[in-house]
C-alpha cells in the first residue's frame, strides 16, 4: 500500500517515515516555502533516499506573519507551553495536507502521515486532534476518491511527548544525526540551541539519557 508521507527533514518527520515504512511504501513530500530553517531539506533528501521524493516549491514568505518566513528574530530560551509562538506559521498545516492530498489522489494513495503532536509542543493549533480529524473529514467530503475509498490522516506521534517519540525512532534505529528540528540554523545547518524546537529536542534526548547527535552552536547540551 502507498501513503504520503509530510516530510520537514526533522526529528519527528523522520520518525514518523520510520514508522510508515513498516506497512506502507512511503512517498515523502516536503516544501521549500520560504522557511529560514532550509537546511532541512537537505536532511528530509537523506532521511528519504531511497524511495519517492517531491519537493514543492512555495513561497509562504509573500504573507509574513510568521518568525520562520519574516524578518522576525526566532525567540531564544523562552519556551511557553501555554502560547502560540511567533514561530506558528499561518495556516501551513492546513496547506501541506491540502497538497498531499492532492498528491495521494494522484498516486492512489488513501493515508496520509503527519508528524503533529500536541504534547510537549510549541502549542500549534494545526497540531491538535481537532483540527486533523476535521481535515480528515474535508479530504472526504472534497476528493473523488474520498467518495469511494475514505482517506485517513495518520498521526502516530499525536499523543506522544518528544522522550517517547525519540523511543520509538531508536527502536526503529532512525538516524537522528541527519535530522534538523532548529528554527534559527546558521547557514550550514549548525542548530542554535536555544528556540523552542532545540529546547524540546535537547530536552527529549536527556530524558531518555542520550546525548543529541546533532551540532550546536551553544554547545550539545544545555
Amino acid at each position: 500500500m502507498k501513503a504520503v508521507v509530510l516530510l520537514s527533514g526533522g526529528l519527528d518527520s523522520a520518525t514518523v517515515f520510520a514508522i510508515a515504512k513498516e506497512n506502507y511504501t512511503p512517498y515523502a513530500l516536503s516544501f521549500s516555502y520560504g522557511q529560514r530553517h532550509g537546511f532541512e531539506l537537505e536532511c528530509a533528501r537523506k532521511i528519504a533516499k531511497g524511495f519517492v521524493h517531491q519537493v514543492i516549491d512555495l513561497d509562504l514568505r509573500a504573507f509574513g506573519g510568521s518568525a520562520l518566513t519574516s524578518d522576525i528574530d526566532v525567540p531564544k530560551m523562552s519556551y511557553d507551553p501555554t502560547a502560540i509562538p511567533i514561530t506558528y506559521v499561518p495556516a501551513r498545516n492546513t496547506i501541506f495536507l491540502s497538497i498531499a492530498l492532492a498528491f495521494a489522489e494522484t498516486i492512489n494513495a488513501s493515508t496520509l502521515f503527519i508528524g503533529a503532536h500536541a504534547v510537549d509542543s510549541s502549542n500549534y493549533p494545526d497540531c491538535r486532534p481537532e483540527f486533523l480529524a476535521a481535515f480528515e473529514k474535508v479530504a472526504n467530503l472534497g476528493t473523488k476518491k474520498g467518495l469511494t475509498t475514505p482517506f485517513h490522516i495518520c498521526a502516530p506521534l499525536l499523543m506522544m511527548n518528544k522522550a517517547q517519540i525519540i523511543q520509538e525512532g531508536m527502536k526503529r534505529s532512525v538516524d537522528y544525526s541527519i535530522t534538523s528540528s532548529c528554527y534559527d540554523p546558521s547557514h550550514n545547518g549548525l542548530a542554535c540551541g536555544g528556540c523552542d524546537a532545540c529546547t524540546l529536542r535537547l530536552e527529549g534526548f536527556r530524558a531518555n539519557g542520550l546525548q543529541d547527535p546533532i551540532s550546536y552552536r551553544m554547545g550539545p547540551c544545555r
